[in-house]
């Protein structure tokens, strides 16, 4: 059947890297050596080939390997069964940021549906204990994985509610204008709930017909403030009474950019935030293998994976679990640690890379 997987990968003037080039076959990729090797640097270089800002959500400018410098280039193979996609993310002072796949400019729908990306990096340990806006950010990204469109109804949303936030802060009370504006953020938020739902369901069921190693998780999307956004309609009608509050504040209060994820560890019956550190990371592992799982299921082959840092976490028993699964699902996970010992249980199941100072 094959597999999805980063054929290549080369990279000029990105964060540690000058230069770097990596030829791979479809098997996990284990990164080590010391920290600031610029293992994680690799990581974000292939997050870019998928929709959004990376796995760092970094500024572009931010990418560049030395302060002032002017650009970075990636450039990536990414191998599907039957086809495979040349994409190149370029980045220069003057024009900004550049995706081309094929040598053509591509939209985030055509890049998430050349290359579908799940990562998960240390910085999302604290995401059941901080504000919604990384778990929307988590399920968005898992939406994406089933409809790449899932990123244009997003940033869709995100245009108009900064064009009707405009228009609340200056006090204009031009119906028309905010009636065009409300409409399209009513029409995106419709998409924006639907694709969350199914994300959502989909994740559920595929820890409920069992198969992992870590514990099972039940989530749901809370609308928040504001829940008719389901309903195009509804949300458009209650928008628009809601103008004089929203004026007063100066921001759009109700809308999909307000809901939150809920996450229950199914087993003990308790919230993810009231979990132990241990519990909460062994959850999130679950979330990805089962978006990975279900993913596997609708199209036919798994996501690539980026896990950092991830078998440091865990002990000997999980590790090897966890590296199972990974092998059993045909995914390609690229996963980084500071020794070989982390991932002597793979053996020859993947492709072992020393990354020394400077790449």
């Amino acid at each position: 059947m094959g597999s999805l997987h980063v054929a290549s990968l080369a990279a000029a003037d990105f964060r540690s890297h000058t230069a770097l080039r990596l030829e791979l076959d479809a098997r996990p990729v284990a990164l080590h050596g010391p920290n600031g090797a610029g293992k994680t640097n690799i990581l974000e270089a292939v997050s870019l080939l998928s929709p959004g800002r990376g796995l760092r959500r970094a500024p572009a400018r931010e990418m560049c390997r030395r302060p002032g410098a002017e650009g970075w280039r990636v450039e990536g193979v990414v191998q599907a069964p039957g086809a495979a996609s040349e994409i190149e993310i370029r980045f220069d002072a003057e024009s900004g940021r550049q995706v081309r796949i094929g040598g053509k400019a591509a939209s985030r729908g055509e890049l998430g549906r050349a290359a579908r990306v799940l990562w998960l990096v240390p910085a999302m340990d604290r995401l059941w204990t901080e504000g919604a806006g990384g778990r929307r950010r988590f399920v968005d990204r898992a939406a994406m994985s089933f409809v790449p469109e899932h990123a244009d109804a997003v940033l869709d949303y995100e245009k108009a509610m900064r064009e009707r936030n405009r228009l609340l802060k200056r006090r204009d009370r031009d119906d028309r204008w905010h009636l065009a504006l409300e409409r399209r953020m009513a029409q995106a938020a419709a998409q924006i709930h639907r694709n969350r739902a199914d994300a959502a369901e989909a994740l559920n069921r595929a820890q409920a017909d069992g198969g992992g190693a870590f514990p099972s998780a039940r989530i749901a999307v809370t609308p928040g403030e504001g829940g008719e956004h389901a309903d195009e309609s509804a949300f458009c009608a209650a928008l628009a009474r809601g103008r004089p509050r929203d004026m007063a504040a100066g921001r759009t209060l109700a809308g999909p950019h307000r809901a939150d994820l809920e996450v229950i560890y199914a087993e003990r019956g308790v919230a993810a935030r009231e979990c132990s550190t241990g519990e909460q990371k062994a959850l999130l592992l679950s979330l990805i293998l089962a978006n990975a799982r279900a993913l596997a299921g609708r199209i036919g082959v798994a996501p690539v994976l980026l896990l950092d840092e991830v078998a440091a976490h865990l002990d000997a028993p999980r590790r090897a679990a966890l590296y199972d699964e990974i092998c059993a699902l045909g995914a390609q996970a690229w996963m980084t640690g500071t020794g070989p010992e982390l991932f002597a249980d793979l053996g020859d199941r993947a492709r072992l890379l020393e990354i020394g100072p400077g790449g």
